[in-house]
């Protein structure tokens, strides 16, 4: 369905866009696409379907410029990123394009967003601690290897000071890697990692 199956923008309210399809419905999680007048154009990823042919929709940017009757293209596949060794030490956006002025990732492989946990058989049964090299941690609060964790803390108690030297204790003393995902104001974390 790459290309030909197109919609109409029904309703834009803040970042949800609501698209109506004459035919085939997208899947959830599906990549669409609306050409903006001025050149370039938005990607809104499906979130949910609302009846036999309208979906809802989330934009993956401002929703500036978009209109009531806008044509909208469904990609036939989801939102996907560049994976592999070529994308260590890269900066990408939510739609997996680099902003990091390196250049395009030369990655032969793509994955999608949106990923099914892997099952228990595929997990590990055993529990180990990862040694963070930060004793307080290691001794009151140790965290499991492959776990995930969690930093609470009011404004300037060193949050961002502790998941930085955790990262830098997983790269050197491991030879581990680390994503680290920033959102909103995160993105200066992301900025004084780089």
């Amino acid at each position: 369905m790459k290309n030909n199956n197109i919609g109409q923008i029904t309703q834009i309210v803040s970042v949800v866009v609501d698209v109506q399809f004459n035919g085939y419905v997208p899947a959830i999680y599906n990549a669409l696409t609306v050409q903006l007048p001025r050149g370039g154009q938005i990607v809104l990823e499906v979130a949910s379907l609302l009846g036999k042919d309208m979906v809802r929709t989330i934009a993956m940017g401002t929703t500036d410029g978009l209109k009531r009757g806008m044509e909208v293209v469904d990609t036939g596949s989801p939102i996907s990123i560049p994976v592999g060794l070529e994308s260590l030490g890269r900066i990408f956006n939510v739609l997996g394009e680099p902003i990091d002025n390196k250049g395009p990732v030369k990655s032969s492989r793509r994955d999608p967003i949106h990923r099914s946990a892997p099952t228990l058989v595929e997990q590990s049964n055993t529990a180990s601690i990862l040694e963070t090299g930060i004793k307080v941690i290691d001794l009151i609060s140790p965290f499991a290897k492959g776990g995930k964790v969690a930093a609470f803390g009011g404004a300037g108690t060193g949050k961002t000071v502790i998941m930085q030297e955790l990262i830098r204790n997983i790269a050197e003393e491991h030879s581990g890697h680390s994503v680290f995902a920033g959102v909103g104001e995160r993105t200066r974390e992301g900025n004084d990692l780089y």
